[in-house]
């Protein structure tokens, strides 16, 4: 459960620091003090979408954390702890959005992403907006809370999968029939394109000797000369060489080094020298009697690296990659020519996956039309208490005719409705007006939150658009909820705070050139203030302090009421 949060600079709320308990906690206080803020803000929390305009004004930042209590969370628990971020029994949860519009999420102290905070939101919390009736419409919004319900998730997911690769075989398929025209020219070409790479007969190797042979070639000239230069330098008959002046100097210093030794490692090195001249000579001599001159040749190699770059050019590809292009197109034409037997492989895969898709379908339709009867009948039930007596409420799952698959299934959820007693059921959008369509979404949210395993549940004035007795009535539901998980409800109706183990006040504070929000919780003394003023209005008198202690009396007297008292503290 939600055991604090903290709040700062966030909308028109400095700095709030807020404690939460186990039971029913109601959030009261005047028209426009902030009370949905902190609902907004857990939302941000939980991953919602945010953007700078939810930053104080003046401030930098705003900065959203919150605790809670998971001791008895094994699925939370566990998805933690595959995640390496358990912490015994706690989850810490910290949201900052800067100016800049760059926004952080962190689990017990590590950065995550929003993706992450909204998965692990989804089994924190359970929020029921005021406004959760306009959607109630919609068929997937029906659909969703039919399957929530009756717990389909794992057969949902098992359908959502079928069907995803149903549509990614389907894709290939017609991929691969495609337009015989258009497929009897693509062979056409990438025939002419083979021919052309398989004319040169080339390896890569084969390629990078040619161009190696032409600039030898193309240089032969130019290579000799230089050679025939060297070699004079070296070891000519005549003239002071390279050779005989190493080879003077050699006998000079050997005769000296009969007088010093020290000059032997020097005699030494003169030796080697003219020992590697010697055989840089000869090296030399050997290439320019092998140096080719060709030029037949060198126009033979000149005409294949013509129709090399020509065919790099065409293929966009460095000519040493073209026999990489030529196996390319070579698996292309394969995997053309052997379409048929791909497609009658794909065309079997296509069959079974639509008959395991039908059969899964099939079976999430059984279970739907299940829940929808069990559904139908707690709703039914729960618009009796609440004004609508005689009203009926039915859940008809449709599956469509065309059997066209879809990731949800086959079937078409629509709830049905009769207001009245005696009229037949009709569409929802046909029937309900506004203040029973209200009603209608708080019965569907108060059953759905009895199937829901979320430790806290929030409810943001879906009571709004009702009153007296039935609000009464919605209070208890509500506080019937908190015996065994954690509600929050932001209320305007005195009948439902006063059903509420315990109740935190929101007020508006304004200085002088600031307005801020502020929370706290209420001793039984100040819930009986607050009680009457939502009773009596601006004006309190005696007898709505009586009423209201009576409506709080009560409550006690049925022996619902909670011993654990809420705290908060302003930062």
């Amino acid at each position: 459960m939600l055991s604090h949060i903290h709040i700062r600079n966030f909308a028109i709320i400095d700095e709030v620091d807020v404690e939460f308990d186990a039971g029913m906690t109601a959030l009261t206080g005047e028209t426009g003090a902030g009370k949905s803020i902190l609902v907004d803000a857990l939302g941000l929390l939980l991953g919602d979408r945010a953007d700078s305009g939810v930053i104080r004004h003046g401030c930098d930042r705003a900065e959203i954390s919150a605790g809670f209590d998971i001791g008895s969370q094994a699925a939370i628990t566990a998805w933690l702890g595959e995640r390496e971020l358990d912490m015994d029994g706690e989850c810490q949860l910290r949201r900052v959005i800067n100016r800049t519009g760059r926004t952080r999420g962190y689990i017990n102290g590590q950065p995550a992403p929003m993706q992450s905070l909204r998965e692990l939101g989804e089994m924190l919390v359970d929020i029921h907006g005021q406004h959760e009736h306009q959607s109630l419409l919609r068929g997937s919004v029906q659909r969703q809370l039919l399957d929530d319900f009756g717990g389909h998730h794992a057969l949902l997911k098992k359908v959502a999968g079928i069907h995803r690769e149903w549509q990614n075989v389907r894709d290939e398929l017609n991929t691969v029939i495609g337009d015989d025209a258009e497929r009897d020219a693509r062979l056409d070409l990438l025939r002419y394109q083979l021919q052309e790479l398989d004319s040169p007969g080339l390896t890569a190797e084969d390629i990078r000797t040619i161009d190696e042979d032409h600039t030898r070639l193309a240089n032969s000239g130019r290579l000799l000369e230089t050679c025939q230069q060297a070699l004079a330098r070296l070891d000519a008959d005549e003239g002071s060489t390279a050779y005989s002046l190493i080879n003077r100097t050699l006998e000079e210093l050997t005769e000296l080094a009969g007088l010093d030794s020290r000059l032997e490692e020097s005699t030494r090195l003169l030796n080697d020298a003219s020992i590697l001249v010697q055989e840089c000579t000869d090296s030399l001599r050997s290439y320019a009697d092998r140096l080719d001159l060709d030029p037949g040749r060198l126009q033979w190699l000149e005409e294949r690296i013509g129709i090399l770059h020509d065919l790099a050019r065409k293929h966009r590809c460095p000519p040493v990659e073209l026999p990489q292009a030529r196996e390319t197109l070579r698996r292309e034409l394969d995997g053309i020519e052997h379409a048929d037997e791909h497609r009658e492989s794909l065309q079997a895969r296509l069959e079974e996956l639509e008959a395991a898709y039908i059969d899964s379908a099939r079976q999430l339709t059984g279970k739907r039309k299940k829940a929808a009867v069990k559904f139908g009948r707690q709703i039914s039930a729960a618009m009796q208490t609440l004004g609508m007596g005689g009203g009926v409420f039915e859940v008809a799952v449709v599956s469509d005719a065309d059997r066209s698959y879809r990731a949800h299934g086959l079937d078409s959820i629509e709830f049905r409705v009769s207001a009245n007693k005696g009229q037949p059921v009709q569409p929802l959008a046909r029937v309900a007006s506004g203040g029973e369509l209200s009603r209608i979404s708080l019965s569907i949210q108060v059953i759905s939150a009895g199937s829901d395993t979320t430790p806290t549940m929030i409810f943001d004035e879906v009571d709004s658009g009702i009153g007296g007795g039935v609000a009464e009535i919605v209070g208890q539901k509500l506080r019937a909820l908190g015996t065994d998980r954690q509600v929050l409800c932001v209320t305007h109706l005195p009948q439902v705070a006063a059903l509420a183990n315990h109740q935190m006040q929101v007020s508006k504070l304004a200085g002088e050139d600031t307005t801020r929000t502020r929370i706290r919780a209420l001793d039984d003394e100040e819930r009986v203030d607050e009680i009457a003023r939502m009773l009596g209005g601006v004006k309190i008198t005696r007898q709505t302090r009586e009423h209201a202690r009576e409506m709080i009396g009560q409550a006690r007297s049925n022996g619902k009421s909670g011993n654990r008292k809420t705290r908060t503290r302003r930062a």
